[in-house]
């Protein structure tokens, strides 16, 4: 979070300065309703290429199920329709690359795969770079090519390592935190081993604290 806040240029390094020439569409973690009026005079306003493209009607109006929700007042959206709405509006604009900042957020696990899904083939057809930040390891397992990895003192320092690839990236990380990751046999899921479990024990001997693709 930090990070993309100093790539968005809301905060500033304590070190050395950002430089670039980039085109850049930031969604923040955390989203203030403050516009008063409905869903759709908001996209109007702010991205109307919503609803001039059949692109991004397809791949974003439509997958995100926004036509419910836009005869409703902006401010009376609950967190996960207000989630999906500042996703689409970050995604639409034109930009060079794309800081996405806890987009699982207050969305269910449906909506997570639909939006994770959303995000990678939106990217992919754009031929565009995205950053995003998660706390949800699926939602990362199903959006993401690389991983940076972090670490340091809370408030204090941090480093970045990588980019890694995704299978290295969350090893490094989950090394870090001493877990293990399996996938599910029959969700697919990345799941959590119990501590000092058999699949626990044999991946920190193997030293492949993420699952095997």
């Amino acid at each position: 979070t930090t990070f993309v806040k100093m790539l968005a240029g809301v905060i500033q390094p304590t070190k050395g300065s950002i430089e670039y020439d980039l085109k850049i569409s930031y969604k923040p973690q955390y989203i203030s309703p403050d516009f008063e009026g409905t869903v759709h005079e908001y996209f109007e306003q702010f991205s109307p290429q919503l609803f001039t493209s059949s692109f991004l009607q397809a791949e974003v109006h439509d997958a995100l199920h926004l036509k419910y929700l836009q005869d409703r007042e902006l401010m009376t959206l609950s967190g996960g329709e207000l989630q999906r709405v500042a996703i689409a509006a970050s995604v639409v604009k034109e930009a060079d690359i794309y800081l996405i900042d806890e987009p699982s957020a207050y969305l269910d696990s449906q909506q997570r795969m639909i939006v994770s899904r959303m995000l990678r083939r939106l990217i992919e057809k754009s031929g565009k770079s995205a950053m995003i930040v998660d706390h949800d390891v699926y939602f990362i397992d199903m959006v993401s090519d690389a991983l940076i990895v972090f670490d340091g003192v809370p408030g204090r320092k941090g480093r970045a390592q990588g980019p890694f690839s995704l299978h290295e990236g969350m090893n490094r990380f989950l090394k870090n935190v001493d877990i293990t990751f399996r996938r599910d046999e029959e969700t697919k899921r990345p799941r959590v081993n119990k501590p000092d479990s058999y699949m626990d024990r044999q991946q920190k001997q193997n030293g492949e604290y993420y699952y095997k693709f």
